[in-house]
Parts: C-alpha cells; structure tokens; sequence
C-alpha cells in the first residue's frame, strides 16, 4: 500500500476544492479533475505547489485514489466520464437528497448512492467518506482541542485503510463503520447534519464525535 498515492479529486467545488486543500497542504500530490470549459485555478492556487487541473479521464487514470465531489444527479455521469478505473479506489463524498422544507434523503434503489455506484463500476474499490459534515470541516478539520471523525464505509478492508490513512495524516480522525450496505447510514447522517445546520438553528459549525467512556 502506498505511503503517498496519488489523489485526484473530481469536482473543484465547496466540497473538493476545500478537500483538494486541505490534503495538498498536507503533502499529497493532488489532481482536479474537471469538466471542459471549467478550470480550478482559484483552488489550486491555494494548494501550495502540490496541484494542478486536468480533464476527468487525465486525473483518474493518474491518480491511485479518487475523490468525487459533484452534485449526487451528476455522480453516475462523471464517474462515467473517468474511463477505465479497474482497481481504482473510488471515495464517494456525495449524498442524494431533495429539499422538503428541510432536506430529505432520496437514494436510489440500491439503497445508497455508493451502492449505485459499486454495482455500476463493480472493478472500483469504493469507500463512502467524507460525506457528514459541511465544507468548511474539508478545509480544517480541527474541532476545538479535538478533530472531526471521518466515518467510512466499504467492503474492501484495503481501500478503507487507504483512505483512513490518507485523513489521518489529513488530521481527520477515521472511523470505520463497517462495510459498504452502511453508506446508506452515513447519507443518512448527513441528512441528519444539515437539518442541524440549516434548519435546527445550530448552525454549520457542528459535527458528529464518536466518544468513548473509560
């Protein structure tokens, strides 16, 4: 396993941009992949050298790992649009949702929008990660005297210590939670997050910790 994979991240948004920071401050050697006519300019140059913007296919077939951070409508298309990632870890960052007077779940079918995806590109290793919490937490992930928990989901025990490894040295604090059928709690949580956020009133200042007593 790789000290220092490669990492392309596919979406130069909120999300991936202030990921795509965030992991390039932190030594990673970091891709944004992006659509034709879109540039990340802005975002890579707040990465220190470690960055640079290419097309969707050029950064996946680059990277070991890849992050996709795209609107959840747009997620089937783009990861599409990567080509071959046979063997790839694929980290899904995405959650399906509708607004309701508050947000509502909407995932597919297969239960989660990463299951969709395993059964769609079923020779990528697939990690749910990097889903609970708001955009500002992929930028800094301090949380007090204390860091946000990065909770992952996936059948591949490899591909999750990957991707464990990478937020660790990220100053994330991973958390497995078992295996991939529990991504559809992690987008649920999600859900949970946001109707915190913007609808309870507390704000996007919050996080979810797991704690433990003695």
């Amino acid at each position: 396993m790789s000290q220092n994979p490669r990492i392309a991240i596919v979406g130069a948004g909120n999300v991936g941009g202030n990921l795509g920071i965030s992991l390039a401050r932190s030594g990673f050697s970091i891709r944004f992949g992006v659509r034709e006519g879109s540039d990340a300019n802005d975002v890579i140059a707040k990465c220190e050298g470690k960055a640079e913007g290419t097309s969707i296919p050029e950064a996946a077939k680059w990277a070991d790992v890849i992050f996709l951070s795209v609107p959840a409508n747009a997620v089937m298309d783009a990861t599409r649009a990567m080509g071959d990632i046979s063997g790839k870890v694929l980290v899904d960052c995405n959650n399906p949702l509708k607004w309701d007077d508050g947000p509502v779940h909407t995932p597919p079918p297969e239960g989660s929008l990463t299951a969709a995806l395993a059964k769609a590109f079923p020779k990528a290793r697939v990690v749910k990660g990097f889903n609970t919490f708001g955009a500002e937490f992929h930028l800094d992930p301090k949380f007090g005297n204390t860091n946000i928990d990065v909770q992952l989901a996936g059948d591949d025990a490899e591909a999750k210590a990957l991707v464990s490894s990478i937020a660790s040295r990220a100053g994330f604090t991973p958390v497995d939670v078992g295996p991939l059928r529990n991504a559809a709690h992690l987008e649920s949580l999600a859900i949970l997050w946001i109707h915190l956020a913007m609808r309870a009133g507390h704000g996007r200042q919050i996080g979810f910790k797991l704690l433990k007593r003695g």
